[in-house]
């Protein structure tokens, strides 16, 4: 070996060098050489070439021994591949003990001493590169170490890593993957040790992992070294960032979760080099990093990103390991790598569900949505039950309520005795993608805990609950197959833990977002009570609106913080698409349901027609509770930069209603007309029809809501067990009041359109809107696609103009 020729120092590493360093540290290299003048930071460091490996088992002899050893090895003979494993890491252990290799090592860290200080931390990483497949991936299989000092204790590290390339896990590892144990390499790379002891450290995607969104980064953080986020062996904070707003140069954070950060990781001293050590409640009780360094870190993400893409000339979405250090507040970017999961996920399908035999129907009712599930029966009878609640299992109940939405989240199927196609486990069930059938009346009765049973919603519009587990099929078609019709198709949404995914299906934004979903699941407080706290009675009920509303400067920020991170997801999600969003709908029942809400509440016999939508905005009972859904709302628009939010008003009775409500929005920043904003109407009220020449001229646009405009048109309590067969989108008194709405709309050239399911359920009433030129129809997420297909026919027939395909 002559003097450093195994050693290449970061600033002369580059991305064509992987068959030398790996991609792992080729990668480094590109960052520090080519990304340093855009205020990226990345702590210097060298590499132990591939050749060095090589080169050392050559000189001892040490190939035909580890061939021999590794002939016919059998990864599902654990114990005897575990023994052969470990003597071949004895043998590269032993071959690369070599005088001219610990000399260039000690070279190489005594110059990263004179940049640093004596006795520099050092992070040892392997870098493994494969002859054949050069850009293969070996993440995780071989060993690195942190908190290294010292040329003695760094060249054992860097042995060690060479050894690891023997791992049991790499072995097979390589059989899985058909790699030649013989042509894989492993270089090492050694870097300064960021002080992220002291502080905080993560990982940063540019794009959501969980459904492969672009216009993201996202930030994953916990206290201490980074091996505990990298190997998921803690629960991070999370931060979301919009690329598109921050590009236009808005900065703010779009949304934040505060993981648990149970422990950090942080130096130690003798053989172990790091300890795991218990996170401090208060320390755990808030985010690692604040807005700032969530900020700077998604500039530095992005910037990785671009450069990465424009070399690779198409968008290239990262993995970006990042620290932060203690001792100088510095932010660090340790590792990038082209992320190879979320990013090369199919496009999204539309699904057809097909029952291949029919059972024992023990139940029947309304059928939600068009899949079908099997599953144990969870018997619900009060919220205690929710407890024993396991995931995939059936959730079986008289009725479900808001408070058991997280539960709901993890039902294969949902089962109920009552209500009808707008019930509460109706619509939970549409926006979850979940198969529901509602109404059954008594299956309560008769079901049992642990009974297993197949719910099938795909049969119509009746849904039936069969005994045992059934066959079924799942046909799937490509969405990008499905020809896009003239009228747009819009979704009803209020979760946003769904937006990024219901956005990657083709759909023209957001009809219907629902405040009050948020309100109550992000929130789960009385608006008032946060604005108002004094009045707030019980004082159980103080207690949890003080912990819950810990680390603000006052209760109400908590509200607008949420809130806006609520809607603004939503918007982010669909962005530059329109988002409507409809002010918060409770009516009196539901609002008392709230933390706080007794207090500020009346008792109403009829609350479907009492103290709710636009009464409430300027009445003097919740005028300081409309502020603060004012004052989310403006921040959406002005501080994260989404002006594709679009408001909407929900039960505006009479015009002077409208005009106060109006002149309220503007009190409090949110004028008609100001940066774009335009303010929609909910026509749901027959008089909201009838007056629509004097509606028009106070607002941009109108959204039929077709099931209180039909029960109030019909006059049909549509969750009555007893009547709900009268309610019908269909009866010839409410297809003349929506031809009057769509009609009056387009005379006063006003936007108008729909965001019930009656097209998504009767291709009628498709039909019979298309033919009025309605210009949007916003369904639930699972009718998008069937929809679209529905409409597209229907204007074909209509002979409205042939759309291209997309």
């Amino acid at each position: 070996m002559s003097a450093s020729s195994h050693i290449r120092w970061f600033k002369n590493i580059r991305p064509e060098d992987v068959p030398l360093v790996g991609g792992k540290t080729a990668s480094l290299g590109e960052l520090y050489s080519a990304l340093s003048p855009e205020g990226i930071r990345v702590p210097n460091g060298f590499a132990l070439t591939a050749a060095a490996y090589r080169d050392a088992l050559t000189r001892a002899g040490a190939w035909e021994k580890l061939r021999a050893l590794l002939a016919g090895v059998d990864k599902r003979r654990i114990a005897d591949l575990a023994k052969r494993a470990a003597a071949a890491r004895a043998i590269v252990y032993a071959a690369t003990d070599q005088e001219e290799l610990r000399h260039e090592i000690e070279q190489a860290y005594r110059q990263l001493e004179q940049e640093y200080g004596r006795n520099v931390a050092v992070a040892v990483r392997s870098s493994a590169t494969a002859e054949d497949l050069p850009t293969a991936s070996f993440a995780g299989q071989h060993e690195s170490f942190l908190n290294i000092r010292g040329p003695r204790d760094l060249m054992d590290a860097c042995r060690r890593c060479f050894a690891s390339l023997f791992t049991d896990r790499a072995i097979s590892y390589r059989i899985d993957n058909g790699f030649d144990h013989f042509k894989v390499a492993l270089s090492v790379a050694v870097m300064k040790m960021i002080r992220s002891d002291l502080a905080a450290s993560g990982v940063i995607f540019t794009l959501d992992t969980e459904t492969g969104f672009r216009d993201v980064v996202f930030v994953t953080g916990a206290y201490g070294l980074g091996e505990n986020v990298v190997q998921g062996t803690v629960d991070p904070d999370e931060f979301y960032v919009h690329k598109p707003t921050f590009n236009a140069g808005f900065r703010a954070v779009l949304s934040r979760r505060l993981g648990t950060k149970e422990q950090r990781m942080v130096y130690a001293r003798g053989h172990a080099t790091t300890r795991n050590v218990t996170t401090p409640q208060a320390d755990r009780k808030r985010f690692c990093i604040d807005d700032k360094d969530v900020l700077e870190l998604a500039r530095c993400a992005i910037v990785v990103e671009n450069h990465y893409s424009k070399k690779a000339g198409a968008p290239m979405p990262m993995d970006v390991e990042w620290a932060k250090d203690g001792s100088d507040s510095a932010l660090y970017i340790i590792q990038a790598r082209p992320e190879t999961a979320a990013s090369r996920r199919k496009p999204e399908v539309s699904e057809s569900y097909v029952l291949k035999s029919k059972g024992n129907a023990v139940a029947v009712g309304r059928a939600i949505g068009e899949k079908i599930a099997a599953g144990k029966i969870r018997l619900i009878r009060n919220k205690r039950d929710l407890r024993a609640f396991r995931p995939g299992e059936v959730l079986v109940a008289p009725a479900t309520s808001p408070d058991w939405e997280p539960v709901m989240k993890l039902a294969a199927a949902i089962v109920t005795d009552h209500g009808g196609r707008t019930c509460h486990a109706a619509i939970i069930a549409r926006e979850l993608g979940l198969p529901a059938v509602v109404g059954t009346e008594n299956f309560t009765r008769k079901a049992k805990t642990g009974m297993s049973v197949t719910v099938s919603c795909a049969e119509g519009d009746v849904g039936h609950v069969y005994d045992g587990a059934l066959p079924f099929e799942v046909e799937q078609i490509a969405s990008d197959k499905l020809q896009k019709p003239r009228t747009e198709i819009m979704v009803n949404l209020g979760n946003p833990e769904v937006a990024f995914k219901t956005a990657m299906v083709p759909n023209d934004g957001v009809g219907l977002a629902r405040m009050e979903f948020i309100i109550n699941q992000h929130i789960g407080i009385h608006p008032m009570a946060l604005a108002q706290p004094e009045k707030v009675k019980s004082a159980p009920e103080r207690r949890k609106i003080k912990l819950l509303t810990a680390g603000y400067k006052q209760p109400s920020d908590f509200f607008v913080e949420r809130l806006s991170e609520g809607v603004g997801t939503l918007a982010a999600a669909f962005y530059p698409r329109p988002v409507i969003v409809r002010l918060s709908d409770f009516k009196t029942n539901e609002y008392a349901s709230l933390l706080g809400g007794t207090d500020f509440e009346p008792k109403e016999e009829n609350p479907m027609l009492g103290f709710r939508g636009a009464a409430r905005y300027a009445h003097p009972a919740y005028a300081a509770g409309f502020a603060l859904e004012c004052a989310a709302l403006r921040r959406v628009r002005d501080i994260m930069g989404l002006t594709n939010l679009k408001i909407m008003i929900p039960f505006c009775r009479r015009i002077d209603e409208a005009r106060k409500v109006i002149d309220a929005m503007a009190q409090h920043g949110l004028k008609r007309g100001e940066r774009g904003l335009e303010i929609f109407v909910m026509c749901e009220i027959p008089n909201n029809v009838i007056l629509i020449d004097q509606f028009a001229e106070l607002f941009d646009g109108f959204s039929i809501g077709s099931n209180d405009l039909t029960q109030l048109t019909l006059g049909v309590d549509r969750d009555s067990d007893i009547v709900a067969f009268d309610f019908d989108e269909r009866d010839p008194g409410m297809l003349q009041m929506l031809s009057m709405a769509v009609t009056g709309a387009r005379r006063n050239r006003r936007h108008v359109g729909i965001c019930g399911e009656a097209p998504a359920n009767y291709p009628e009433i498709a039909k019979f809107l298309t033919g009025l030129g309605i210009d949007s129809i916003s369904v639930n997420p699972s009718s998008v696609l069937r929809t679209m297909a529905i409409v597209y026919e229907a204007e074909r027939e209509t002979g409205a103009p042939k759309a291209v395909a997309g």
